[in-house]
């Protein structure tokens, strides 16, 4: 590709793709320091797990619909509108979690819930405007080379979790050889506040600057002419596949540390693989550009559907540590180019379609991996494991087993009681933190005497129950893994499909479309 070929289409291409990179830098960092600090935020305002889990799950709720619907006026209002738009809400999101000390002083524990809790939802709110922006933002300051921008763009998410996760590090808690605590971990509110640092520095590089508008917008195309490109054949068929991605890839994120750390027997270990895994991530992006003028983009992603399913089917198989750190090698060189390329794909393919095209692949994605991919390896964890443990010892099963049948797509299963699993690793410390707490405000809960009811009894056969459960659990997450793999497959055979398809009608070749010749259409001095 010669230099006119690749250059970009505005001055200030560059420093426009910097902050880009930056806005999803900060959405990694937060994501990944959010979950570093639990344990301060269940020690701090005496939270229980269900409800730590409700506070991180604002900071997922609607990522995807967010996406979809700002994607639908982000070429009528401008892109820096929207992005202004973004900066502020990452700015009151961090003031509103800030806060949550003093509203505990003043409200309790249920006011602090409510700030942590609106303070994760607005966070994601920020995260789906920016990711609205950035992906047709950079589509069109670099038309003649999409896939490898797109993927240097997305870039900042893996460096966002490997910056969040060594922060994390740094900052936790020091523990002696005896288990004792040395030092204490530095404070939540200034782990929190590090995400702030890339929105200042994206808030910063946008400060001023013109932004250009989509190919679709800039050639006087209209909201309707996009929104149909939406429903053309090829298109439907790429959001399909981009459901899957999402699916593979995010989905299986959610889970991947937890089920790595349990096969290597120590959470720390799974943690530290998720780290190096996304630092992969981060460096293989660079070359997408590269590889793609050899192989073609379509090219890139069945080979990286191909990679995901090998990696996937040897992390289930995986026993030890070694075995573990290829499995995940492989995987994490499978995932790497899947969403940013998909992403390209469909701009050159649709760019009739602005910022509406991209907004509905990476909706549907987000939309996939909340509503299907994590639920369905957690659902299959559940089943597999329930399984082994049933067939290993019915009495231990039935000690541990859920009260209730979990559900996913139809299917039904009786899995493992979380609380009670819980109980047993950590042999009853958080139980009896809780009781505690319970005690100084002295309140009762039903649902904790239960629970300790049943330790009290459970806790004579920990010692011979916890192997069993141990291996249960290992057993159902490397089967999930298994399971997962599938959708890789599945990923591979439909790209295979577009190769051949596009093959026989003269090769994949992105469409090209011409802006109308008014000066307006260059873009609109925003801030």
């Amino acid at each position: 590709m010669s230099q006119i070929e690749s250059a970009p289409a505005a001055p200030n291409a560059y420093r426009l793709l910097y902050a880009g990179f930056m806005a999803i830098l900060a959405a990694g960092v937060g994501y990944s320091v959010r979950g570093g600090i639990l344990g301060q935020w269940a020690e701090q305002f005496g939270f229980t797990m269900t409800e730590l889990g409700t506070i991180t799950g604002g900071g997922l709720t609607g990522f995807g619909i967010v996406i979809i619907l700002t994607s639908l006026f982000a070429d009528k209002i401008g892109y820096g509108k929207v992005m202004a738009a973004a900066f502020v809400l990452h700015f009151i999101s961090a003031v509103i979690t800030l806060a949550a000390p003093a509203a505990f002083e003043a409200g309790g524990k249920v006011a602090a819930f409510q700030c942590l809790f609106w303070g994760m939802f607005i966070f994601a709110i920020g995260n789906g405007l920016c990711e609205a922006v950035v992906n047709p933002l950079t589509a069109t300051l670099f038309p003649k080379n999409k896939t490898h921008f797109l993927n240097i763009l997305h870039a900042g998410w893996p460096a966002g979790l490997v910056l969040g996760g060594l922060a994390s590090a740094f900052m936790a808690a020091k523990v002696g050889t005896d288990g004792q605590v040395v030092a204490p971990p530095v404070d939540w509110k200034i782990q929190m506040s590090l995400f702030l640092i890339p929105v200042i520095l994206y808030g910063i590089l946008m400060l001023g600057q013109k932004f250009p508008k989509s190919e679709a917008a800039s050639a006087g195309i209209s909201m309707g002419q996009m929104l149909t490109t939406v429903f053309a054949p090829l298109m439907l068929f790429l959001l399909v596949i981009h459901a899957m991605v999402g699916y593979v890839e995010l989905g299986t994120d959610s889970w991947i540390a937890k089920i790595t750390g349990s096969i290597m027997g120590s959470n720390v270990s799974g943690l530290a693989l998720f780290v190096y895994t996304s630092m992969l991530m981060f460096l293989l992006r660079f070359v997408a550009g590269p590889i793609v003028h050899r192989i073609s983009p379509l090219g890139l992603l069945f080979v990286s559907a191909c990679l995901g399913a090998v990696g996937l089917t040897l992390l289930g198989n995986a026993s030890t540590v070694i075995a573990c750190v290829i499995a995940a090698t492989v995987y994490a060189g499978g995932k790497t180019f899947l969403w940013p390329t998909m992403l390209a794909v469909a701009s050159e393919r649709f760019p009739r379609g602005g910022a509406v095209t991209i907004g509905m692949m990476g909706g549907v994605g987000m939309l996939s991996a909340g509503l299907l991919g994590g639920p369905a390896i957690g659902f299959q964890q559940d089943y597999f494991a329930s399984q082994f443990l049933q067939k290993e010892s019915e009495a231990t099963f039935d000690r541990y087993r859920a009260s209730e049948k979990n559900s996913f797509m139809g299917f039904q299963a009786v899995g493992l009681n979380g609380a009670k699993v819980g109980v047993l690793e950590d042999n009853g410390r958080e139980l009896a933190r809780a009781e505690e707490l319970l005690a100084k405000e002295k309140r009762t809960d039903s649902n904790l005497q239960k629970l300790a009811e049943w330790w009290a009894n459970a806790s004579m056969f920990a010692s011979t129950d916890k192997p069993k459960v141990v291996s249960a659990g290992i057993f159902g997450g490397k089967s999930a893994l298994l399971m997962t793999a599938y959708v890789p497959m599945a990923m591979a055979v439909c790209y295979l499909i577009l190769i051949i398809g596009f093959r026989m009608a003269g090769g994949y070749k992105p469409v090209q479309i011409a802006p109308v010749t008014d000066p307006e259409a260059l873009g609109t001095a925003e801030s």
